[in-house]
């Protein structure tokens, strides 16, 4: 859920202001919005679902999702056609123009929560991998370490200067994927295995929800689903691009799952970067992930800043304060929202079972729920029987996700 790190305009390929995006543009778009982090965190899904359940559960996960977008982008053309000079840009407009402002209410808290989750997992993920590299302290003391840097990135102004920065990190994912899939050739080639030697299919039922909640949470920037479609030149070639870059991501999410299992079974980790030997090429993809993580941070906190801080310019306001301490105030705020993700990321066991715990509830609301949710209530009778009972399935499978996967999480499986 780096999750809606890209609550702002997507850095890669932006177009001017006074244009819309192209095809290829929005191509761009679509995979920095949607490829995150938690595609590392594959491989240990398929560990624990076992190959086959874990290539079948990314499947149907990518294909929910972009059915799920489908829904959104439907709900807004029609609200358009009913009330053209009514604009829903957001899904917090949705939210209002289906369930007014309680909608509205609900569906932000969300977004801001599911930004707060995914900024305490970019934490974890950059401590666990520098524990990985220097060791010697302990895990919480990295993410103390990232304390002062992240203050100050929470500083700067301008969140534009930071964007090249989410593509460094974009680029390093792809190298660390790179690097997993040539060690899984160099050990096939090697030492030779057999799928007979990897789990199929798990026998602990708990374990299919829980990486299934892996599957989801890598599936990211799906708030974004509205933006993306009203930044492109021809919307009307939106679906079919969506569904061909769908289709080219869940492939590679399976693929990289299978060659991450398949190299390292059952000592598979929940980063898969934490297998890698400990050469310069390696080592090097990590520290790359880490300073790419470390400068995108912001933009992740960017939501929730921008929510805390029209709440004191409101007070501030109120009370009659002037500029300078207003200005204090904010650059407190921001520090305050660091050091409190942070403390929160220092009590996180680790990374998968934070995704997982993430992807299930949070994510699978988002995705899931209440697009069906939306959806259902905006078309209510128009709606076919195949196409309710679809938006029904939808529904309670993401609530199933939800509570089952957050039990399993919780439990253990």
């Amino acid at each position: 859920m780096e999750r809606e790190k890209k609550n702002m305009a997507s850095p890669l390929l932006e177009p001017e202001s006074s244009k819309r995006a192209s095809k290829l543009q929005t191509l761009g778009n679509i995979i920095v919005t949607v490829v995150g982090t938690g595609v590392l965190g594959l491989p240990f899904a398929f560990r624990i679902a076992g190959w086959v359940a874990g290539s079948l559960g990314v499947a149907v996960v990518g294909l929910s999702t972009y059915y799920c977008m489908l829904l959104l982008v439907n709900c807004r053309e029609k609200l358009a056609s009913e009330e053209p000079l009514g604009e829903s840009n957001t899904y917090g407009d949705l939210g209002y123009r289906s369930f007014g402002t309680l909608g509205r209410y609900l569906t932000e808290v969300i977004i801001v929560v599911a930004q707060c989750a995914g900024s305490v997992a970019y934490f974890v993920f950059i401590g666990q991998n520098l524990h990985s590299i220097f060791e010697g302290l302990s895990l919480a003391s990295y993410i103390f370490m990232l304390v002062p840097v992240e203050i100050g990135l929470s500083w700067i102004g301008s969140l534009s200067a930071l964007g090249p920065f989410s593509i460094f990190a974009d680029v390093c994912n792809v190298l660390a994927m790179g690097i997993v899939v040539k060690e899984d050739v160099q050990r096939a080639l090697g030492e030779g295995f057999s799928f007979r030697e990897r789990t199929a299919i798990t026998s602990n039922i708990g374990g299919l929800p829980f990486a299934a909640g892996m599957a989801i949470f890598c599936f990211e920037g799906f708030g974004m689903t509205l933006a993306l479609e009203n930044s492109m030149q021809d919307r009307r070639k939106f679906p079919m691009l969506l569904a061909q870059t769908f289709g080219g991501i869940t492939l590679v999410y399976i693929l990289f799952g299978l060659c991450g299992y398949m190299a390292f079974g059952e000592e598979t980790r929940d980063i898969v970067t934490l297998n890698l030997p400990r050469n310069w090429s390696s080592l090097s993809v990590q520290v790359g992930l880490c300073v790419g993580l470390a400068f995108t941070l912001p933009i992740m906190l960017h939501p929730i800043n921008e929510i805390v801080e029209g709440k004191l310019k409101i007070i501030l306001r109120n009370n009659n304060e002037s500029t300078g301490p207003g200005n204090i105030c904010i650059f407190i705020s921001r520090a305050i929202v660091v050091v409190g993700l942070a403390v929160v990321a220092s009590f996180v066991p680790e990374f998968g079972v934070f995704a997982s715990f993430v992807g299930s509830t949070l994510c699978a609301m988002l995705s899931f729920v209440l697009p069906a949710t939306f959806h259902l209530k905006l078309f209510g009778s128009s709606l076919p029987f195949s196409r309710k009972a679809l938006d029904f399935l939808v529904l309670f499978s993401g609530l199933f996700f939800a509570i089952y996967g957050t039990y399993n999480t919780i439990v253990g499986v």
